[in-house]
């Protein structure tokens, strides 16, 4: 189950990252109000994934989930680059994360 609440709150840091590019130096309420939301979840289920799952692998594949994610948003409602480079990277994150998860104890 620390897994899934591990998972859980990569996303939820995908939705902090996304809120922050909106909330204007903290001015927008609305965006602020789910960047807040979002990293308090994002924080607090990684707290509780680590209480079984070891700190240092249980940051990577949040982190992990986080840049992967935020990189998706980006592609897909930013206009960012998916350039062949971009996409292999991303791969590469994802073998990374799984083999953390494969290796864990």
């Amino acid at each position: 189950m620390a897994w899934f609440w591990l998972v859980l709150g990569g996303l939820f840091e995908v939705g902090f990252t996304t809120c922050l590019r909106h909330v204007d130096g903290f001015r927008n309420i609305g965006w602020t109000a789910g960047f807040l939301a979002s990293v308090t979840l994002s924080m607090g289920l990684l707290e509780f994934a680590s209480r079984s799952i070891s700190m240092g692998t249980a940051y990577a594949v949040w982190g992990g989930i986080g840049a992967l994610g935020t990189v998706l948003v980006g592609i897909a409602f930013y206009g960012e680059p998916a350039t062949p480079v971009r996409i292999a990277l991303i791969f590469g994150v994802v073998l990374c994360i799984a083999g953390l998860k494969l290796t864990a104890h």
